[in-house]
């Protein structure tokens, strides 16, 4: 199997990254609302840094005019984003009602910030403009009883060509979505990953796209691109491996039932387990069983 080196996560640090500025991320906050804040300092940044749960930290979450965002960026598709966002409003909240001296006991009604959650859609997968993903689509019981528990995400297509009139009221969110096309271009010219973040860079810097960030950071965006595994091209690999073994047995559906159960393992992250499936042949025979495949 080949092994890229490249770092899964790049899209989503590099969202960070270029975010990073209060001004910056005002302009894309006033872009998704509508609204015409001037004064970034009315943000209050509340991403959770450093702080692992479950295997997730939250991209970028911040406060303004009474309303807790939570944004974040992905390059494939989860139907599980809202089990995540409740998991991540979670400890927003604790650490809101702690850093404002808030008693739960009391008796009156406690004042807490309005949730919105975002994510950005930058994969392969074509998806629509805008979709909404809700947790308790999730439930085993579904009737007309209205849940006690919801989290709505709302999921934008950041991919170039997608959401023109967001890109047109953001310019940095267009750029983003511009240098990460850019690099899939050229890999899907054969380049190496290497290749195709210098390549994509110079594209950019040529027609002023995140000229003054490149400029600055452009070791910074290359080493989070380089420095770890590359999740997409490794998943292509994957779904190979896995197609070449339901061959090797003979049977029509052994396909099929890898496929399945790449699906599954994509969908709950669990990407170590999907790793080991396709070289541990018993391993996947557990997994098999595992998910009745």
């Amino acid at each position: 199997m080949t092994e890229v080196t490249g770092n899964r996560k790049y899209k989503d640090r590099l969202l960070r990254s270029i975010f990073r500025e209060k001004e910056d991320l005002l302009s894309l906050y006033n872009a998704i609302n509508d609204s015409s804040y001037q004064d970034p300092e009315l943000l209050e940044i509340t991403t959770i840094e450093d702080i692992l749960y479950m295997g997730m930290k939250n991209d970028i979450s911040f406060l303004i005019d009474d309303y807790l965002n939570l944004y974040e960026a992905q390059s494939t598709w989860n139907p599980n984003m809202p089990l995540r966002g409740l998991f991540y409003f979670s400890r927003l909240y604790a650490g809101y009602v702690e850093s404002h001296s808030l008693d739960i006991y009391s008796r009156s009604q406690l004042k807490l910030p309005t949730p919105r959650y975002i994510v950005f859609y930058n994969g392969t997968k074509e998806e629509d403009e805008k979709s909404q993903l809700r947790l308790s689509a999730s439930y085993e019981k579904q009737d007309s009883q209205e849940p006690c528990l919801e989290c709505v995400t709302t999921v934008l297509n950041v991919n170039r060509g997608h959401n023109r009139e967001l890109m047109e009221k953001c310019r940095k969110l267009y750029e983003y979505a511009y240098l990460v096309g850019k690099i899939r271009d050229f890999l899907a010219m054969g380049k190496t990953l290497e290749s195709a973040i210098d390549l994509a860079v110079e594209d950019c810097l040529a027609n002023g796209i995140l000229v003054e960030y490149l400029s600055k950071h452009r070791a910074e965006v290359k080493f989070m691109i380089l420095s770890e595994y590359n999740e997409e091209l490794h998943l292509k690999d994957t779904y190979e491996v896995g197609k070449a073994e339901g061959r090797e047995e003979g049977k029509a559906e052994g396909e099929n039932r890898v496929n399945a159960l790449i699906e599954i393992l994509l969908n709950n992250n669990r990407l170590e387990d999907l790793k080991r499936a396709a070289i541990d042949k018993e391993f996947q025979k557990q997994l098999f069983e595992e998910f009745n495949l």
